[in-house]
């Protein structure tokens, strides 16, 4: 049978109330509630937002065939670790094995089969050879994002959309303050999924007295918690240093404070607003990168 170590996209979900049914386990047809959860999240490790990677690739997927074989129970408040991966594509379908545990313990194996299709007829296509590499590269452990870093002549095309996504359409930001004349003079980085699509970016202005500032942090939104952030972040940080920066200071928003504060950043002073959301000034002091010796 099957181990949690078998896959790379792991969900963990904890079972409710809702979910049991007379018998005081999970009913059966939850299992497949879990998978389709995992799927999802599955998605997410390839750093592809659903709706837009599908425009992209001139398809949908739908669901063929689901399966299910019970091997043991989940009762209430069980933490499920259900693994997901792509257990083969065909020419136009794909296979995907969930494993749902408890523990090392195989509760239930769940396959499903999509296909790829025309959304307008749903009639096959072939699988793009695009998403079929990313898959491939994926179960082969490779990464799904790459960080660039550089001039906003070189990464404003890139980051603008999403930037304009988050900040502009989810936060209501005025256009006028989200993009402003300091974008020409700092730093930027993107970071871009398989498709060339930024699902981060974030920038770093010219230092003032030895203090760089980071802001413009964004992240697409149906990919948070996937480190994404923090992978930005980590980047304007080292480019701060490595100029010889002493100190950085970002205007974080507050439900933002505890990521930022897990990268080292020490919140300063009061709350206050800025365009219309709530804000903190948190700082961190930065320890010169060491010489290499010659």
């Amino acid at each position: 049978m099957n181990k949690p170590r078998d896959y790379r996209c792991h969900l963990r979900l904890r079972v409710r109330w809702s979910e049991i049914d007379a018998q005081a386990i999970v009913f059966n047809a939850h299992y497949l509630t879990y998978a389709d959860c995992a799927i999802t999240e599955y998605w997410r490790a390839l750093a592809l937002p659903y709706e837009s990677t599908m425009r992209a690739l001139g398809g949908e997927v739908y669901l063929k065939k689901a399966s299910v074989q019970y091997h043991a129970s989940a009762r209430l408040d069980d933490v499920l670790d259900i693994g997901m991966r792509c257990a083969r594509v065909g020419t136009s379908s794909m296979v995907f094995d969930c494993g749902i545990f408890r523990a090392d313990a195989l509760l239930a194996s769940v396959e499903l089969v999509y296909v790829f299709a025309d959304p307008a007829t749903q009639s096959k296509r072939a699988v793009p050879p695009a998403l079929r590499a990313l898959f491939e590269d994926y179960e082969a452990g490779g990464e799904m994002v790459r960080l660039r870093v550089g001039s906003w002549a070189e990464l404003g095309a890139a980051a603008t959309p999403l930037r304009t996504s988050v900040f502009v359409q989810e936060q209501g930001v005025a256009p006028e303050i989200e993009m402003d004349a300091l974008d020409a003079q700092a730093l930027h980085a993107v970071a871009t999924n398989r498709l060339g699509h930024a699902v981060a970016t974030g920038r770093l202005l010219p230092a003032e007295a030895g203090e760089g500032r980071i802001g413009r942090m964004a992240v697409e939104r149906t990919l948070r918690g996937q480190r994404y952030g923090r992978l930005l972040l980590d980047a304007l940080v080292q480019a701060a240093r490595e100029r010889g920066d002493a100190s950085v200071l970002l205007h974080a928003q507050c439900h933002a404070r505890g990521f930022y504060e897990r990268a080292g950043f020490t919140p300063e002073g009061e709350v206050f607003e800025e365009a219309g959301i709530a804000h903190v000034a948190m700082r961190r002091h930065l320890n010169p990168t060491p010489a290499v010796p010659v």
